[in-house]
Order: C-alpha cells, then structure tokens, then sequence
C-alpha cells in the first residue's frame, strides 16, 4: 500500500486544493492530508480550524485522511511510513521552489518521492492567499471555496 501525504498550510482549503487531494487519491492507496502548524507564519484559521474546514471539505474521499503536523515533511513521512510528497504546482514560478524543496527532502529521505500535480486549469490560478485578501473586502470568492469554507471566512471577518 503506497501512502502520499500532501502537505501545505491550507489557509484556507480552495477549490485548487480539494483538486490536487482528489487526483492524489485516485493514484495512491492512502493520503494524508497534512496541514502545517507553522509558527513562521501568520494564518487567518488556527491550524484546528483549517484542520475541520478540510475535514468538511474532503470528507467524500474516502482514502483522505486529514492530519495537522508540527514537524518536518519527512519526519512526517517516517512516522506515517509514506512513500510519496505531493506538492500542487499552478505555474513556472511554483516549480522552481518545489523542485528545491524536492531535492531537500530527498536529501533528508531517500526513500521519498515527491509528485507534481497541476490543478485543473480553471482552478491554477486561485491561491489561498487572494480568497483570504478578496474575501476580507467583502468579495465573493464562492467559485474558489467550498461553502462551508465560505461560511468561515465571512464569519472569520466578521470578528
């Protein structure tokens, strides 16, 4: 059984996103989808919050399991005994930084492959960056987000 893990901060889970956990999971018997609680950065949903909005979102695949982690990928992937990273690429610009971070972790884990997915082309080019800005000016980011993702954002900014 191969297991995948498809981590990313997911600040919050688009479209783009569901996308990539989807394919994943059409291709490898297992995937965790594994969302970071990083300190380096600044999110919008605690990482509990972006965990249940994932869980919501991809609670239809049933080979998906959603995991917040606090730890190296590949630290990840030993504990997980996963056999694949997969990273979404939407452009030219995304490869250059994923096939660095590829290599990095090949270095820290050989026995790791990392996968690139492109997301469909109506979804490449929805970050979770500009649903957070659009959607913060009060502006309709409903054909990027589920709706219960859309649901959290308005409340998100209502606070």
């Amino acid at each position: 059984m191969v297991t995948a893990i498809y981590p990313g901060t997911f600040d919050p889970i688009t479209n783009g996103h569901a996308d990539i956990a989807t394919r994943a999971a059409s291709m490898f018997e297992k995937v965790i989808f594994a969302v970071a609680d990083s300190s380096s950065k600044k999110t919008l949903f605690t990482v509990d919050e972006r965990v249940e909005l994932a869980r919501k979102v991809l609670s239809g695949i049933k080979n998906v399991e959603v995991a917040s982690f606090n730890s190296l990928i590949t630290d990840l992937a030993k504990d997980k005994d996963a056999k694949v990273i997969v990273r979404g690429i939407r452009a030219v610009s995304d490869f250059d930084y994923e096939f660095q971070m590829a290599g990095m972790n090949r270095q820290l884990i050989s026995n790791v492959e990392t996968v690139f997915l492109t997301p469909a082309e109506n979804l490449s080019f929805i970050t979770s960056s500009l649903v957070r800005e659009i959607s913060s000016f009060n502006g309709d980011v409903s054909k990027f987000v589920d709706a219960s993702v859309l649901t959290a954002l308005k409340e998100k900014h209502q606070q």
